[in-house]
């Protein structure tokens, strides 16, 4: 009997659902969030409320979409976090209702474990062990995975994540949320003339910080003396932005594959949709000789697909969770 899956991630602000069915996504609908942008980020309320208005309607697209009765659903899978609780209480809220309604069994997933999962929606898929580095707004990670469910964090950021920057960046610079694709954008006709500083992190962890704290110092000083300096040379600002921190990532990720000894490669997260990230991550990888793996870029934001696979991994080894369940804001991967 084929196994389906119903999956739903609420942990920011994008609402989506998705259908997998035998090693196949059969739909994978998301309703973003366009009223954060006034605001110049996500507020919490806002999305957890603009979620409950958005999630049937998703459900019922991606049950369309897939050709899918609910009659017909396996299991039912949902991010339990980490992410704003408010946003995860409407995904699992609804999870764990219609879970009960159908009798079926429901299945917790980690969000940052989706995220590297995310590279067995579909072929080609990197072999284990592979390293993955997986970079957001929230996170920035290199994770060791050994197997579906069997993941260890090696390189962690001790503050700041690499998605953080570019969006604290994209303020400085008054660019309009979410700053990171329009720096992106920018970043194509300029180049890397500013010598922002690289943080002295020992180790494979990373640190954001004094990157933001030197770009806010270095715009202050030159719109003191030139008050159109943003405007004049936005290209190159950006640019040399990205490409810092594109290099600050691709200098841990060498280390962490020299240290294993690893040479299956794959990033994952928001911030792998970054162009700069891309090409930086085929190039290493010709020069090191490593098969590197790079997601479209609808399975590099956050989907419900990359929470389908995992669910259907914790599907096969009987990783049920029952209604007790809740969400929460902080989950770490390999724990």
């Amino acid at each position: 009997m084929a196994v389906t899956i119903l999956a739903i991630e609420s942990s920011c602000d994008d609402t989506s659902a998705a259908i997998w069915q035998d090693g196949k996504i059969l739909s994978n609908c998301v309703a973003n969030q366009d009223i954060h942008q006034k605001y110049g980020g996500v507020v919490p309320e806002v999305a957890s409320r603009a979620h409950q208005e958005n999630i049937v309607p998703v459900v019922h697209q991606a049950l369309e979409e897939a050709g899918i009765d609910k009659s017909k659903l396996s299991a039912v899978a949902f991010t339990k976090g980490p992410g704003l609780i408010g946003s995860l209480l409407v995904g699992v809220s609804f999870a764990k209702g219609l879970a009960l309604s159908l009798g079926i069994p429901m299945l917790e997933v980690n969000h940052m474990r989706a995220h590297v999962l995310a590279h067995f929606a579909e072929a080609p898929h990197p072999s284990f062990p592979f390293l993955c580095l997986t970079v957001s707004g929230g996170h920035t990670q290199i994770v060791l995975v050994k197997d579906f469910l069997d993941m260890e964090v090696i390189g962690t950021t001790i503050d700041d994540a690499a998605g953080e920057a570019f969006d604290k960046t994209g303020k400085l610079l008054d660019l309009p949320y979410p700053a990171g694709p329009l720096i992106d954008h920018y970043a194509k006709e300029g180049k890397a003339i500013y010598p922002f500083p690289e943080p002295k992190i020992e180790g494979l962890d990373f640190s954001f910080s004094g990157l933001k704290t030197s770009i806010l110092y270095f715009l202050k000083k030159e719109l003191k003396n030139n008050p159109d300096f943003i405007k004049e040379n936005l290209a190159d600002i950006c640019r040399s932005v990205q490409d810092r921190i594109v290099s600050i990532l691709i200098k841990k990720l060498i280390r962490a594959s020299e240290q294993t000894g690893i040479q299956e490669i794959a990033i994952a997260g928001g911030v792998s949709a970054n162009s700069g990230l891309r090409q930086a991550i085929g190039e290493t990888g010709q020069e090191k000789g490593w098969n590197t793996y790079i997601p479209r870029f609808e399975y590099c934001t956050d989907n419900a697909a990359m929470i389908a696979v995992t669910a259907y991994y914790k599907y096969l080894k009987g990783e049920f969770t029952d209604q007790s369940v809740t969400a929460v804001a902080r989950w770490k991967v390999g724990i």
